[in-house]
């Protein structure tokens, strides 16, 4: 089974790398949160430090972009593009399932619904260019550096932690946002009845 190949690598290195890019995805977002909110800020949706969304960014987008590898003005603007589409993406499905987005840009300039913007776009772009020139290569190396029988303990107990932890989250969103569902489906009930 681990020995699968996903995306020109086989499943167990593919496992490895996505826990390591949320573990990496849930640093960068809470330091910068931090920083911003001027107190410690865990922006993942659980207790557990993961941020997946990050991972299937990096993957997807190494997956996608590496025949642009070396292209450095290519891999910039083809990569703020699909990862500003991801982000577009990932706020829609969030919004249609969870009632709300986890982020705002309504306050920086050139956003769209706050859910996209400009100045994010440009990061994506400069992400790109990292994951390419050291990151991707930082993230093998580091899973290269513990055995695979550690590998395989990691990805199971990770596994099991965050998906425990994503289902009780879930569960809590899912149970705090019926009672404003059913206020919308009451209220529209109201305005069909009085527009009759």
């Amino acid at each position: 089974m681990w020995t699968h190949a996903v995306y020109g690598t086989d499943l167990y290195h593919f496992v490895q790398w996505f826990i390591i890019y949320s573990f990496l995805g849930w640093v960068v977002e809470s330091i910068y949160m931090s920083f911003c909110n001027r107190k410690l800020t865990n922006r993942g949706f659980t207790f557990s430090p993961f941020c997946p969304i990050y991972a299937v960014g990096a993957l997807l987008g190494y997956a996608v972009l590496k025949p642009l590898a070396g292209q450095y003005l290519a891999l910039y603007f083809v990569g703020a593009i699909l990862a500003t589409g991801l982000e577009y993406v990932t706020a829609i499905i969030m919004k249609n399932t969870l009632g709300s987005v986890w982020w705002d840009y309504n306050d920086k300039p050139f956003n769209y619904k706050g859910i996209i913007c400009l100045e994010s776009t440009i990061a994506w772009g400069f992400y790109t260019l990292i994951l390419f020139t050291f990151l991707q290569n930082f993230v093998e190396m580091l899973s290269d550096s513990y055995s695979v029988r550690t590998g395989m303990i990691l990805s199971a107990v990770v596994i099991l932690v965050y998906t425990f932890d994503f289902s009780l989250h879930l569960f809590i969103a899912k149970k705090e946002r019926l009672p404003r569902r059913v206020e919308q489906i009451k209220d529209r009930v109201l305005l069909f009845i009085q527009n009759r």
